[in-house]
């Protein structure tokens, strides 16, 4: 599990892409304090496992599936990503509980300075942008993010100057693709709601089974 709080940005080092899959060198500084093997790290909101490491960079692996469903098959040899240990148990869950495997991905439409904040504004898909509520919370490319506006077909989030200097999102461009991760909680209900409850089967003891077999 991780809070949505960036770490730092990492850069992409390398790239070398399989059919389907890739295998990612990134280099990094403070998610590399106390790294081990197996290792979870957040890169732009998905929970990548670490597979080897050294001094100033770890690697990892990205399967099939995970190219499909992020914009990490854009990666590229000077990428800037943002990352995230995962949560340890005591510390301050400053953002919001984020899993790591996204929803699916969002469009940036624009950018609008409003004094010390810039909003931006993310095209979604409908099944993805029902679960998005007004002052909800949401992560985007990892980053924890409070909506401040939604539609049947975009969202905006604002993002203060503390966020622009520590993450990615601004340095990106009207049109690039997002990860987007949901609050897990409208999921769950959602699941909840889809099932019927059976009814409860009759009983077959009832008081003519009683008297039949001698009890009343």
């Amino acid at each position: 599990m991780f809070t949505g709080l960036i770490e730092e940005i990492g850069v992409v080092h390398s790239v070398v892409k399989g059919t389907k899959s890739a295998s990612v060198v990134i280099k990094a500084k403070k998610v590399l304090e106390n790294i081990k093997l197996g290792d979870s790290i957040a890169t732009n909101g998905v929970c990548l496992t670490v597979t080897g490491f050294n001094s100033d960079s770890f690697q990892t692996n990205i399967m099939a599936e995970t190219m499909r469903k992020s914009n990490l098959d854009n990666l590229s040899h000077g990428s800037r990503v943002n990352l995230e240990r995962a949560l340890r148990i005591g510390d301050r869950l400053g953002g919001h509980i984020v899993s790591g495997h996204i929803d699916g991905t969002g469009i940036i439409k624009d950018f609008k300075r409003e004094d010390n904040a810039i909003w931006v504004s993310i095209v979604t898909p409908p099944n993805i942008l029902k679960y998005i509520i007004y002052k909800g919370s949401i992560a985007i490319d990892g980053i924890s993010l409070t909506v401040a506006y939604v539609d049947d077909e975009i969202f905006k989030v604002s993002i203060i100057p503390h966020t622009k200097r520590e993450t990615t999102l601004v340095e990106k461009s009207v049109g690039d693709e997002v990860n987007l991760e949901v609050d897990m909680v409208g999921k769950y209900i959602e699941r909840f709601l889809s099932f019927k409850e059976e009814a409860t089967p009759k009983s077959a003891i009832d008081m003519d089974f009683l008297n039949k077999h001698g009890f009343v």
